[in-house]
């Protein structure tokens, strides 16, 4: 039998009709209050606060138009389902009119149909809450966002800090996974910009992003990328299920933002979902070098992948790439300014090296920390970032 902690309120003048509707719900695995009058349904209403309220509508001195109406002035949104009978139409438009969920017709002579009607408003009431949640949650990061912007535009000091709490916590654990990142700007302010994140129960989303140019423009685009992907992650929930969430979808998402507002930037970027139940990583890549390092068994090699950079061709598509993730293993996504830092003449020779200093650092954060000198770094060229997931490393 299915059960549910949600608690009822039966309001009926009718005490035969309403111990039967009590019984039948209770066996249902719902709690069941009662009140065999308006005002009294309205005392009972005050004191316990249910989940959900059926109600009769012709009951003495109170009836259930205006018991509806009494509720609706208390600012709570409970729904309610009237129940009455035939021949009362008018009633039953002015029901539904002030937000009844549901009307039902005596004798119910199948208590199903209440059952199924009283689990199909609870759900509605669940996901309105949640929406209003999610909505009161976006808007809350949206004004962050714009104070933000602001303190970017004004003051690059601020800026600056504005930068470091945006970014997530390092290093982050989640269910056996470690994520790992140190971003270095060559000015004060960086273009580079790193984020990971839970998206539900079973995924956790993760990206390395870098913005054409440097500075506070290029830093102004960073806070735009948070913004973009927390709106989208809100508008995607405000069903109730997400979708699949794939990466691929994200970069398109964001490409089509920054041609949209005509920022002449555009940003190199990698995206990923792991879906812990399927043990798979998704991910996409727009334009990116150099590639996702895979380190595993002490041998170290890059993901394959290619898509065009976000936010300069209205045209660009983006796909996504499946794999199985290993037992144990590191997974190092890095901006191009390490290129700077890697042996070799030219990029080809770089980046064969790349893969050989991933492995020299056991693949973690700190060991590359070590091999490419990160603690004493004099000015550099261009914004470094690193960003490393890892499981199970020894």
């Amino acid at each position: 039998m299915h059960k549910t902690s949600a608690t009822l309120l039966i309001i009926d003048d009718d005490d035969v009709v309403r111990a039967s509707l009590a019984a039948y719900l209770e066996d249902s695995g719902f709690k069941v209050l009662q009140a065999n009058n308006g005002l009294q349904g309205l005392e009972v209403f005050q004191q316990e606060g249910p989940d959900l309220m059926i109600c009769d509508l012709r009951m003495p001195q109170v009836d259930g138009l205006e018991l509806i109406r009494r509720i609706n002035a208390l600012g709570v949104e409970v729904p309610v389902i009237v129940v009455s009978g035939a021949g009362v139409m008018n009633d039953a438009v002015e029901a539904l009119r002030l937000g009844a969920a549901d009307y039902l017709i005596k004798p119910l002579e199948d208590l199903a149909v209440l059952e199924h009607s009283v689990r199909r408003a609870l759900d509605r009431s669940r996901l309105r809450v949640e929406n209003q949640r999610y909505r009161e949650k976006l808007e809350a990061t949206n004004r962050e966002l714009q104070a933000s912007l602001h303190l970017l535009q004004e003051d690059q000091n601020a800026g600056r800090q504005v930068q470091m709490n945006m970014l997530p916590v390092t290093p982050w654990q989640v269910d056996g996974l470690t994520f790992a990142h140190q971003i270095i700007p060559s000015l004060y302010l960086s273009g580079d910009f790193v984020d990971y994140f839970r998206i539900d129960e079973r995924r956790i989303a993760f990206y390395l992003a870098d913005v054409s140019g440097h500075g506070a423009s290029s830093a102004f685009v960073t806070v735009l990328l948070k913004f973009m992907t927390t709106r989208l992650l809100y508008e995607w929930r405000r069903g109730g299920t997400l979708p699949e969430f794939k990466p691929s979808d994200v970069l398109g998402h964001i490409n089509r933002g920054l041609i949209n507002c005509k920022l002449g930037k555009h940003v190199t970027m990698l995206g990923g979902v792991i879906d812990e139940q399927s043990g798979q990583l998704t991910y996409s890549i727009g334009g990116h070098l150099p590639l996702p390092v895979l380190f595993e068994n002490g041998q170290a090699r890059y993901l394959e992948g290619r898509g065009l950079p976000v936010g300069l061709f209205a045209e660009a598509e983006y796909g996504d790439l499946v794999m199985e993730l290993p037992e144990s293993f590191s997974l190092t996504l890095l901006s191009d300014g390490i290129l700077d830092l890697l042996p070799g003449d030219t990029l080809k020779e770089k980046e064969l090296a790349l893969p050989q200093l991933v492995s020299q650092a056991g693949g973690t954060l700190s060991g590359l920390r070590q091999v490419l000198g990160l603690a004493n770094l004099g000015e550099m060229p261009d914004d470094i970032a690193l960003l490393v997931l890892s499981r199970n490393l020894a």
